[in-house]
C-alpha cells in the first residue's frame, strides 16, 4: 500500500514528544518520558509517518527476540489523519520487514484495541483462541 500524496514514511522512531503525543491523541494509554525512552531505543523495528509539514502523524513498532517472536506495538494514527490508509501502510511496512529480516515462519502478534480491530482482521490477523491475552495487574504482582 502507498501513502497518500504529501506523506512520507521513515524507518526510524519518532521523537519522544511525538511518540507521547500520538499515544495520547490516538487513545492509547499515556506513557511517561521515562517509559518512552527505552521503547524508542530498544525496539526491533520502527515506522513513522509525517505529513507535508513534517508533523509526525502515525507510528508503529515491532518488539521481539529477532528469532521467532515479533509483537506489533504502538500502532497509532493521529485522529485527523485516520481513514486514509496510513495505519494500514505502517502495518504493512512492519509486517514486510519482519518477513524479510526474520528467520522462516515468524510468529507475529499484536493486541488489537477496538479502534484498530477492523484493520487487523482485514489484514489477516485472527483470534488466538483458545489462548487468552493477559496482563499482570500491578497490585497482583505486589501481592505475589
Amino acid at each position: 500500500m502507498t501513502l497518500p500524496e504529501g506523506y512520507t514514511s521513515q524507518r526510524t522512531p519518532p521523537a519522544r514528544e511525538d511518540y507521547l503525543r500520538l499515544r495520547r491523541d490516538s487513545g492509547l494509554s499515556p506513557k511517561t518520558p521515562e517509559q518512552a525512552e527505552p521503547a524508542l531505543r530498544n525496539s526491533w523495528a520502527w515506522r513513522h509517518v509525517a505529513d507535508a509539514d513534517g508533523r509526525v502523524i502515525a507510528m508503529g513498532r515491532v518488539i521481539g527476540d529477532g528469532g521467532w517472536y515479533f509483537h506489533l506495538a504502538d500502532m497509532a494514527t493521529d485522529p485527523a489523519h485516520q481513514g486514509h490508509g496510513i495505519g494500514r501502510t505502517v502495518l504493512d511496512a512492519l509486517v514486510r520487514e519482519i518477513l524479510e529480516r526474520a528467520p522462516e515462519n515468524p510468529y507475529i502478534t499484536l493486541i488489537g484495541d477496538p479502534p484498530g480491530q477492523r484493520l487487523y482482521t482485514n489484514y489477516g490477523f485472527t483470534d488466538v483462541s483458545p489462548s487468552l491475552g493477559m496482563v499482570l495487574a500491578q497490585d497482583s504482582a505486589e501481592d505475589g
